[in-house]
């Protein structure tokens, strides 16, 4: 006797032909896992995704070792170093650095007619990579930067240029204030060329990015001083050992730092999210495994004459077992497809229309950003079988403790 047919029949209709007690149990069941194959999606793609896009956005801005002196900050360049050094003998056993750019920060302000605004002037030499912040850029374009005489272009924020009423080609003056406060102010004035907009109230609230040659003046450096350099790494995933590398290889008269490092409180916030992606996703693994163990359990209780019956026939425990274990995998099977369905339906959505938009001035970006990897899907879908099939065993093995003679006859 075909045993998996002649259950398979029992399992979903009685004997009039009309919808078991199980059946609504069955799509709830199936719903929930469809739900919670959903939320893990979404929690994992858009909170790994916010994760990404906030750390580009910090190294973009300030790379992911900053090397300097010991007396300088993130605002203002006391000590200089010397730009012409090379680390490429220094360095050169490390592997993962992309490049290394040299800058120069000094704070200073920015005055209109009818207001002023404070801002961290970043000077930029002729061989900046400009490529990594051009997803920035909003209006207009970058500052033409070249050897020789400095240059009176630069970049502004958004922010700042709605703050001051600054527009295009408009000339914007900057003091910047003397060691010796009770003098004039140096004072700038250069031309607008080009608007950003990175999302980060710490940036675009403070860093106007120009030439670098109008500190080195304005400090009364030689030419070949620098404030300090920005380095930029293959992956960030390296940063906490490539960092240690570079901060032993630099010398006990410079500093490094990592970008990690220079933002703790912006990293730590960061860090939690992936404790709350952990939770979340062992909530929901909980609720589907819940959810299939009820639905064996109808289904085994429901059947219980089937069962009996099956055993007078001569089936085993362990084969009847297989059977009802594999109809809830397949109801299991069922809920992982429409859940894949619909959760990559609504990341790709949010991708590439971005309906769902956030503050920026609490998570530094306008929309939710996603992240898309099916190798991660792959394993959400993996883990969830897997999981389901360990709940359903203990339940399944109530099989083997129906008595036939008592079902049939109590049928």
């Amino acid at each position: 006797m075909n045993y998996e047919s002649f259950i398979a029949r029992k399992l979903v209709t009685t004997k009039k032909g009309k919808d078991s007690v199980s059946s609504p149990i069955i799509k709830i069941a199936i719903t929930a896992i469809t739900i919670s194959l959903v939320i893990m999606i979404l929690t994992i793609s858009t909170g790994v995704g916010l994760q990404n896009e906030i750390r580009d956005k910090l190294t973009s801005f300030k790379g992911h070792v900053v090397i300097s002196s010991y007396d300088n900050n993130l605002t203002e360049t006391s000590s200089p170093i010397d730009g012409s050094r090379s680390f490429d003998e220094d360095f050169k056993e490390i592997k993962g650095i992309k490049d290394i750019q040299p800058f120069a920060n000094k704070t200073g302000i920015i005055r209109t007619e009818e207001t002023f605004e404070g801002v961290v002037f970043k000077g930029v030499s002729s061989t900046y990579n400009w490529a990594k912040i051009n997803s920035f850029v909003k209006q207009g374009r970058f500052p033409i930067i070249e050897k020789g005489k400095a240059s009176k272009e630069i970049l502004i924020s958004k922010y700042l240029s709605d703050r001051l009423g600054l527009l295009l080609g408009d000339k914007v003056i900057m003091d910047f204030l003397k060691k010796d406060v009770r003098k004039l102010p140096n004072r700038r004035i250069f031309t607008l060329v080009g608007i950003y907009n990175s999302g980060v109230e710490e940036f675009d609230k403070n860093i106007v990015i120009g030439d670098i040659k109008h500190i080195v003046k304005m400090n009364k450096w030689d030419e070949n001083q620098i404030g300090g350099f920005e380095v930029t790494l293959d992956e960030f995933d390296d940063i906490t050992e490539i960092g240690s590398q570079i901060y032993s290889r630099t010398g006990s008269t410079l500093n490094s730092n990592t970008i990690k490092e220079l933002f703790p409180t912006i990293f730590n916030w960061l860090k939690m999210f992936d404790t709350n992606i952990v939770i979340i996703l062992f909530i929901m693994m909980l609720v589907a495994g819940v959810n299939i163990i009820t639905v064996l359990l109808v289904l085994v209780l429901e059947k219980t004459n089937t069962i009996g019956l099956l055993k007078i026939l001569g089936a085993n425990n362990s084969s009847i077992r297989k059977i009802f274990i594999y109809q809830t995998l397949y109801i299991v099977g069922k809920g992982l497809v429409f859940g894949n369905i619909i959760g990559l339906s609504l990341v790709f959505i949010q991708k590439y229309f971005a309906p769902i938009k956030l503050n920026p001035e609490l998570y530094y970006v306008d929309k939710a950003p996603i992240y898309i990897d099916f190798s991660y899907i792959m394993l959400l879908n993996i883990a969830t079988i897997v999981l389901c099939a360990v709940f359903i065993l203990i339940p399944s093995y109530i099989i083997s403790t129906i008595k036939p003679a008592v079902s049939v006859k109590a049928n």
